[in-house]
């Protein structure tokens, strides 16, 4: 199965998402790195550089398909096929609205104008090609019996993939799955073609959409890494990738996605765009290995497995990360300290676990090295021959020692 990676995304104000040329060099490396099958690459009409972006995309990256996205009017195609001159694979990814709300209230359009101008431009994109992408835009609000149409008159023009996105993430799964059982079973040449989904997430579902779409028959899945995108963003490459490893007896389904290199891509991304992962973000998130509750902290050093359904290495992760909070336990402590080639005895580890929760509900989390200035302090005392307090005494540590926490963790984790 072809996992789709959409790498030029512009999002209307908030220009850090518009990458420079060099930029798209470097993303579309690591892509090819991560092993996605298709890069798209730019929109060749919008600009100069866009265009000059897609030509140094397929210069640098050989071994994934090279896409230009297109409108279906020749002007675009023409602009989207010298683009792809250079590439060793190369796609034009033509698309037209087909809902009767596009139609008459974005295009001024009637059906059948909207069927010449589909057939038109794939007849076009196949005069650079034969590697030829279709898109129904608004698919699927479209009617059912119209959508049918175009997709069996697009693949007999030629196309060799049809997308049919979930514009504005309005389906459900089940709609979804039901959908494409549908056009899949009543376009009569749909074995000609590989079909494509692309799902967004303004409802959350693009993931889950996407998945109900590769078991109703789809074969390409368009995403993006860090699920950016328009509005609320597309489908989670990463999360695509790990449902289909973590759970194959649900999913059977394999992809050329190389795991491992999932982490330093989402934080190339990062980089590139200033756009940073919110903390919880699935699979890439700084929260994703992290735990702070006891009862999850002492499960995790006897079996990971306990509350870990992947290992942080299989997407890239260094390790997983025991956050020291209010709610930690004394076996996370007594690692940490463990970690540090720290032997304390069983009192001391008392003492400097309820030193440390009494720190952390004044500021929440608790840092290594404000950690090692507990440490300090019960060995100080204990060294000086000091009594055991009846009651935990606030650890009291150097200004310097008041970092910034880096790795916070939430809750109970119950």
């Amino acid at each position: 199965m072809n996992l789709f990676g959409r790498q030029s995304v512009v999002v209307p104000n908030l220009s850090s998402f518009s990458l420079r040329i060099h930029e798209k060099v470097r993303l579309a490396k690591q892509l090819d790195a991560l092993g996605v099958d298709i890069i798209e690459a730019g929109f060749p009409i919008a600009s100069e550089a866009d265009a000059e972006a897609v030509k140094a995309v397929a210069a640098a990256v050989r071994r994934p398909v090279i896409a230009a996205l297109s409108r279906a009017c020749a002007g675009d195609i023409d602009q989207a096929g010298r683009a792809l001159r250079g590439a060793a694979r190369a796609r034009i990814h033509t698309f037209i609205a087909t809902s009767d709300l596009h139609l008459e209230r974005k295009l001024n359009m009637t059906r059948e104008a909207c069927l010449a101008a589909a057939t038109a431009a794939v007849v076009h994109a196949r005069r650079y090609t034969d590697d030829v992408q279709f898109s129904a835009e608004d698919a699927t609000r479209s009617d059912v019996d119209f959508l049918c149409r175009v997709v069996e008159a697009v693949i007999a023009a030629g196309a060799t993939t049809i997308n049919l996105p979930d514009t504005v993430g309005y389906s459900t799964p089940e709609e979804i799955a039901e959908f494409f059982t549908a056009i899949l079973g009543r376009v009569p040449n749909a074995g000609q073609a590989v079909f494509s989904t692309h799902c967004h997430n303004d409802l959350g579902l693009a993931v889950a959409n996407s998945l109900a779409a590769v078991g109703a028959g789809v074969r390409q899945v368009e995403c993006t890494i860090n699920g950016i995108g328009e509005r609320a963003g597309n489908a989670s490459l990463e999360e695509v990738a790990m449902v289909l490893r973590v759970r194959p007896d649900r999913h059977p389904y394999d992809t050329g996605v190389h795991t491992p290199a999932i982490y330093s891509t989402s934080q190339l991304l990062t980089e590139l765009t200033g756009q940073a992962v919110q903390s919880n973000k699935a699979i890439v998130g700084r929260n994703a290995f992290a735990h702070e509750a006891g009862i999850h902290q002492d499960g995790i050093l006897k079996d990971r497995r306990t509350y870990e359904i992947m290992r942080p290495e299989d997407v890239g992760v260094p390790s997983t990360t025991l956050v020291l909070g209010k709610h930690s336990g004394r076996h996370a402590v007594q690692k940490r300290c463990e970690q540090f080639g720290v032997t304390l005895t069983r009192f001391e580890i008392d003492r400097v676990y309820r030193q440390m929760v009494t720190f952390a509900d004044a500021h929440k989390h608790v840092t290594d090295a404000q950690l090692r200035a507990i440490i300090d302090e019960v060995k100080a005392s204990e060294a000086a021959g000091a009594a055991a307090p009846s009651q935990a005494a606030p650890a009291r540590l150097r200004p310097d020692m008041q970092g910034t926490v880096t790795e916070p963790g939430y809750g109970h984790g119950v």
